[in-house]
């Protein structure tokens, strides 16, 4: 890990915490049926795509108010989607006073962790009836 990650934020990087919010997504699959699910995944995708853009931009301009605007909107866009890991992080990152080349390490992170998500989400889509 890099001397730019302090002791709080590695803990925050180790802790497993599961991908997805299983009793949510079944939740949402009996009430609004497989096209509803997808339609979201979709949505969650183009909107997380912006997000992390945005993220990424406030790292770069070491804008603290913008990072917690985005991680913010990240990190409810996740819950609702049922991407608890994706969440759960978006809840220590959005609070984070982490200087700015260790907000880009946990930038990173974030992003690996999204693409996980998304991931575990469509293979559970995939095998759910």
């Amino acid at each position: 890990m890099s001397s730019f990650v302090n002791e709080n934020n590695k803990s925050l990087l180790k802790k497993q915490v599961p991908q997805l919010d299983l009793a949510l997504l079944q939740s949402y699959f009996d009430l609004m049926g497989r096209e509803m699910l997808e339609r979201m995944s979709v949505l969650y995708k183009q909107q997380a795509t912006i997000y992390l853009l945005d993220i990424a931009k406030a790292q770069l301009t070491d804008s603290r108010d913008s990072w917690q605007e985005h991680c913010h909107k990240m990190k409810g866009a996740a819950a609702s989607a049922g991407l608890k890991g994706v969440h759960y992080l978006l809840v220590s990152l959005e609070k984070t006073t982490a200087a700015q080349a260790e907000k880009g390490l946990l930038l990173a992170k974030l992003t690996q962790k999204n693409e996980q998500a998304i991931a575990a989400f469509d293979d559970w889509l995939a095998r759910i009836n």
